[in-house]
Formats: C-alpha cells, sequence, structure tokens
C-alpha cells in the first residue's frame, strides 16, 4: 500500500524528534522524518505496538537535543511528565552518556547533560540518514530504474483505513510527550506574543528550509536578507527569489490573521494560491484545483486524473484532517495525505509543510519549521509513499 499501514515504533520517535528539535535543530530535522517515512510498513492502526524502553531512550536523548544549553536532572524529570524513579532517570541519562548520545557537563548539583555534538561527515561516499530494514528494503526498490518498477495508482484504501481519533499514526506515548516539549516551550512565552514569535521565527526559517528542498540554492544569510530588508542575493534566479517570497506572503496569512488558520479546503487553495503565484506554467492553475492528469518526474505513481473525482477526494482528505483533536496527528496526516493526492498540479509538497503548520500554530504548539536536507532520504521517502 501508498505508506504502510502505520508508522512502526521506531519511525514514530523519530517524528517525535523532529517535532521536538525545534528552531535550533532544523538543519538536522529532515533526517529524522525520512526515517519514519521509509520505516513505516506494515503495522495496522488497531496493532500499534507500545513504546519500548529504546523508545523512551530516544524520547530522552530528544528532549535533550531541544535545549542546545543543557539540562539539569530536576528539569529533565519535570519535562518528562512521568513517574520515573530518580535512579531510573539517572540510570537513562548514564546509558546516554554511555552512548555518545549526550555529554555531562559540571559537577555535583551543577552537572547538566547537553547534546552530544554531531559528528563531521565524511567527504567521500553518500550522506544518508539511518534506515531501518523496511526503510532499507523500501530504497532499493525506488531507486531502481522505472522499467524495473510497475506502474501504480492512487490507492484509496490507504485512506479509508484511518478513522480520525480512533486510527492514530503517532503512538499515544509519544503524543504525551510532543505535548509536553510544546508545553514546555510556549509556557517561557509572555502572553500575547506568541504569534508574533511564531512569525518571526517562520518567516525565515520554514521559508528558506522547504524552498530549500525544491532545489533553492538560497542560502539562510540570503533568505533573511530577502525577508528583512527586502535585498534580492546576486546571481540568483528570480524563480528562486519568488519562491521565497512567496513562503513569506504564506506564512504572514496564517499568522497574522487566526481566522485564516483553518483546516479547510478554502485554507488550502489560497495557501496554494500564495507559495505558487508567478511559478506555474500555466497561471491560470495558481490557486486551483487541477483540472488535467498529472505525472510525477521520476515516479512510476499515476495520480487520480478526473478532475470530479479529485475534487471529491480532496474535500474527504481535509474533512478527515479537520477532524483529527491532536494537533500532531493532524500535521502529520496532511503531510502525508496531501502530497500522495497531488490535488494541484504544482507546488503541492510545499503546500502540505505550511498545512501542517495550522494545528500547532491555533493550539500554540511548537511548530514544525521544516525539512532541511538536501540529499536523496527525502526524495527517496516520497517516492515510497507515491509507490508502495
Amino acid at each position: 500500500m501508498a505508506f504502510g499501514q502505520n508508522l512502526s515504533a521506531q519511525s514514530a520517535h523519530f517524528f517525535d524528534k523532529l517535532l521536538q528539535t525545534g528552531i535550533d535543530g532544523v538543519r538536522r530535522i529532515s533526517r529524522h522524518l525520512c526515517v519514519a517515512i521509509l520505516a513505516a510498513c506494515t503495522q495496522k492502526p488497531e496493532h500499534m505496538p507500545s513504546l519500548t524502553s529504546s523508545t523512551e531512550l530516544d524520547q530522552l536523548a530528544a528532549l535533550i537535543a531541544a535545549q542546545p544549553d543543557g539540562l539539569g536532572i530536576d528539569a529533565i524529570a519535570k519535562l518528562q511528565g512521568k513517574h520515573l524513579t530518580r535512579r531510573t532517570l539517572q540510570r537513562r541519562l548514564a546509558l546516554l552518556t554511555k552512548q555518545g548520545r549526550i555529554q555531562m557537563m559540571g559537577e555535583a548539583r551543577a552537572v547538566r547533560y547537553v547534546p552530544a555534538p554531531v559528528p563531521m561527515l565524511q567527504a567521500t561516499g553518500e550522506v544518508y540518514v539511518p534506515t531501518s530494514p523496511e526503510g532499507e528494503a523500501i530504497k532499493a526498490y525506488v531507486r531502481q530504474s522505472r522499467a524495473m518498477r510497475a506502474p501504480v495508482g492512487y490507492n484509496l484504501a490507504f485512506l479509508e483505513q484511518y478513522h480520525p481519533n480512533h486510527s492514530a499514526y503517532l503512538p499515544p506515548g509519544l503524543r504525551d510527550q510532543l505535548h509536553t516539549m510544546g508545553r514546555a516551550r510556549t509556557e517561557q512565552t509572555p502572553a500575547g506574543t506568541f504569534a508574533r514569535d511564531i512569525l518571526n521565527r517562520l518567516l525565515i526559517d520554514l521559508s528558506w528550509a522547504s524552498s530549500m528542498l525544491e532545489g533553492n540554492t538560497y542560502s539562510r544569510l540570503d533568505t533573511e536578507r530577502l525577508i528583512e530588508f527586502g535585498q534580492a542575493a546576486e546571481g540568483k534566479d528570480a524563480l528562486e527569489t519568488q519562491m521565497i517570497l512567496n513562503h513569506k506572503q504564506a506564512i504572514e496569512y496564517l499568522v497574522l490573521d487566526p481566522s485564516h488558520a483553518e483546516v479547510t479546503p478554502d485554507c488550502m487553495v489560497a495557501l496554494h494560491a500564495f507559495l505558487s503565484d508567478g511559478l506555474m506554467a500555466d497561471p491560470t492553475a495558481v490557486g486551483r484545483l487541477r483540472r488535467r492528469a498529472v505525472e510525477m518526474d521520476g515516479s512510476v505513481y499515476l495520480p487520480v486524473a478526473l478532475p470530479q473525482r479529485l475534487e471529491e477526494l480532496f474535500g474527504i482528505v481535509v474533512q478527515m484532517a479537520a477532524e483529527i483533536d491532536d494537533p500532531f496527528e493532524q500535521a502529520f496526516f496532511l503531510m502525508v495525505h496531501l502530497p500522495y493526492l497531488q490535488p494541484f498540479e504544482d507546488v503541492n509538497k510545499r503546500t502540505s509543510r505550511l498545512a501542517a503548520n495550522i494545528p500547532l500554530i491555533r493550539q500554540t504548539c511548537l511548530c514544525c519549521p521544516s525539512l532541511t536536507y538536501r540529499g536523496r532520504p527525502m526524495g527517496d521517502a516520497m517516492m515510497g509513499v507515491y509507490e508502495l
């Protein structure tokens, strides 16, 4: 099937890291989601596995990774929000330290646990994210030539098997952890400044990161100068500049007027209109559901072609997403099902990345800056969604 029946515990805890790292970890985010997508293969919602001790360790490591300045053991215990004995927490911290995933700084009561430095990558060979055996199988399949892969169409069963607030891609324990992390960050924000804080962070980070996934060569500094001072980078294609500015307008649309941040068909179309302005081969396709068949570059996946059927499925996908109560589950659902449906002629993934922030903005949770990995893992992962 298209995305696998559900997320395994292993893939789920990587997505946990994705949403916990925040802006400080933006450069590491995409590798975690790639692993989540590549690892999701076989399990059904009703057979969701419970979190394992390994997953608990991963969540603890991700919690510390989200705090570059480190945390003391008391602060960690509070953020965990679980009834762990101090001795159990100390053992887990000691194990993560031994594994080289965190470091212990200071002595006695001044001890703080900080993220371990990211190792330098070798200049030779392919840079790739760690994957499960299932993920390796997906990668091997989608990297075959197109002639070796069987053409596939839209798999309606993938959507039909999901029941909002009964099915879930993210396990309950993981969602609880994400909410704990989200509250910890937003409780530190003075009342009335949360939306403004989101805007200041997302205008640059999300615009840059999402555009980079589309091959945009603007650096983060170039993006900052363009957004803050209107200075286009020298030597860059005008379409790259337009892409960044389109992200800026779409983000402002969501944040400056809360009534716009709704999971509705109209909002999805509006986001597409902002993001695709000046970038579509057919200008009339801007902010409009597609009326013709499309093909996916490098893929054997053939999306729904009939306009009437596409419009019907688009309404169903958005309605199902709107019914999901948990903001993190809702965000993940949108990032999977909108690109899979391909409701627009182009700019579908960018639209889904902006849409995924809507539930997080509305419920003042952590926002997902986006995915920032130039290599092949994200492409392989999305290809797996389309074809398997």
